[in-house]
């Protein structure tokens, strides 16, 4: 992954003084949806050194064009010493687009159901809405072609995977959760924007709960926000703290649930404070 470039001052002969600055073990690769019509950017790195007999954790993310790097360097750094950190070495897989943006517009159709136009809130800078709807295919994506080409090369622990995802991403991974609850071990859904498909994602919250009640899963559910989403008029704050309030009962049926407020952050601002934490979620066995 390559990032910004930087110049050297002092030069020795030959030597080339400016050199992109990359992190170490990790790689990209170009996949397509089935269809063809999806293309997205892979972003992966592995541990050093053997895997546990039962394989590595997982950690897919979303949104990697923006918070991989941030994702990769917390894991580093605190798996070196995990008796201490309670972090584990782990294989991050980032799910990105063909973009150096931060966000591409093309996450609105993957992280969202299909709603209707007049349900739809005005955009904060009110240019209308790009194509929404796309989730059900996306997470296809991840569990046809994604998951198999991944855990075919890397010695990976099926029963630790994890999905994180914030804002439409935290979203998304609320809709996998309720829907296909087997998908994931653990579950990270920062400041979620449960508002923009706040309908369907109700009535999926109540068949999961259901669901809840005849057979018991094993899951851990991290759903955080940041202190100063609370002013927001959207309520991502309180919906994320609404939404755990009300699953938090459940955990004799093996939901496990912790809702996290990051004191003095804002929608973007919390996302390196939730990745760190998120990682010591993400290693909790």
């Amino acid at each position: 992954m390559a990032g910004k470039k930087m110049e050297q001052t002092g030069r020795r002969g030959g030597e080339v003084g400016i050199r992109e600055v990359t992190i170490p073990g990790t790689e990209q690769r170009v996949m397509y949806s089935r269809d063809g019509k999806r293309e997205y950017r892979i972003f992966l790195t592995k541990p050093d050194g053997d895997p546990p007999p039962s394989g590595f954790p997982v950690i897919y993310l979303l949104d990697a064009n923006a918070v991989f790097g941030t994702m990769v360097e917390a894991v580093r750094v605190q798996a070196r010493r995990p008796e201490k950190t309670g972090v584990f070495p782990a294989v991050v897989v980032g799910i990105g687009y063909p973009t150096e943006m931060p966000f591409a517009p093309a996450r609105f159709y993957d992280f969202t159901l299909p709603v209707p136009a007049a349900e739809l809130p005005p955009r904060p800078d009110g240019a209308a809405w790009p194509e929404l709807g796309g989730a059900e295919a996306f997470l296809a994506f991840i569990e046809e072609e994604l998951k198999p080409e991944i855990e075919s090369e890397l010695p990976i622990d099926s029963g630790r995977r994890t999905l994180f995802g914030h804002s439409l991403g935290g979203l998304f991974a609320l809709h996998v959760l309720f829907t296909r609850p087997a998908a994931f071990r653990t579950y990270i859904a920062g400041s979620p924007s449960i508002h923009r498909n706040e309908r369907p994602l109700r009535e999926a919250e109540r068949k999961f709960v259901s669901r809840l009640e005849r057979e018991t899963l094993n899951i851990d559910l991290l759903l955080a926000a940041g202190e100063l989403e609370k002013s927001h008029p959207s309520r991502i704050n309180a919906n994320a703290r609404e939404l755990a309030e009300r699953l938090s009962p459940l955990a004799g049926c093996g939901l496990h649930v912790e809702f996290k407020e990051f004191e003095g952050e804002g929608h973007v601002s919390v996302l390196p404070a939730l990745i760190s934490r998120a990682v010591r979620f993400a290693s909790r066995r």
